[in-house]
């Protein structure tokens, strides 16, 4: 078993390296090589336990190597066919900065803002339940757009990342709170 660690991870793992860079030649230009080389050591760490010294070692290593990254590869592939590439949030800045956003210059009729400090009294009930449907952080999310903050002063404010931004506004307007709001 130390002979093949050694050989294996000797200067800096270059034969496990090489090794890797033997099955990716296959699938064409891969950007992220590094994440392959660690699931190289995972796989390696698994042959490891499992070897029974009755086939070649190295065979077998590459056997699992393959199998492995051919796995990862396809799942990779998968993940990126599911997402939709037409996808484009209406937060998104468009003028450089933070200061204008795609749901700014579009025509749209529908008015969110309006629609939950509005003054129609029979609604009343309507914004209640829609609030009531909405975390805190969502509340506070659209009491800030209601006094006209923009995207980015919302998020400095309630400390948010565009991703928890862009989370809390993805669960305001859902088509099943909003719909409330009807």
């Amino acid at each position: 078993m130390e002979e093949i660690l050694t050989a294996y991870y000797e200067n800096n793992a270059i034969k496990l390296r090489r090794l890797v860079d033997q099955i990716l030649k296959r699938f064409g230009k891969i950007p992220d090589r590094e994440d392959f080389y660690s699931l190289a050591n995972e796989v390696f760490a698994e042959v490891l336990k499992e070897y029974d010294a009755s086939r070649s070692f190295d065979v077998f290593l590459y056997s699992c190597l393959c199998n492995r990254i051919k796995s990862e590869i396809r799942r990779r592939n998968r993940k990126r066919r599911k997402a939709d590439f037409l996808s484009v949030s209406l937060d998104i800045p468009i003028d450089g900065g933070e200061e204008l956003i795609l749901a700014d210059v579009l025509a749209d009729g529908f008015d969110l803002e309006k629609e939950v400090i509005g003054e129609d009294s029979h609604k009343s009930v309507q914004i209640q339940r829609y609030l009531c449907r909405l975390s805190r952080r969502q509340r506070e999310v659209v009491r800030l757009l209601a006094d006209s903050y923009r995207a980015g002063e919302v998020q400095e404010i309630l400390h948010l990342t565009r991703k928890e931004y862009a989370d809390a506004l993805s669960g305001i307007k859902s088509y099943e709170n909003v719909s409330l709001l009807f």
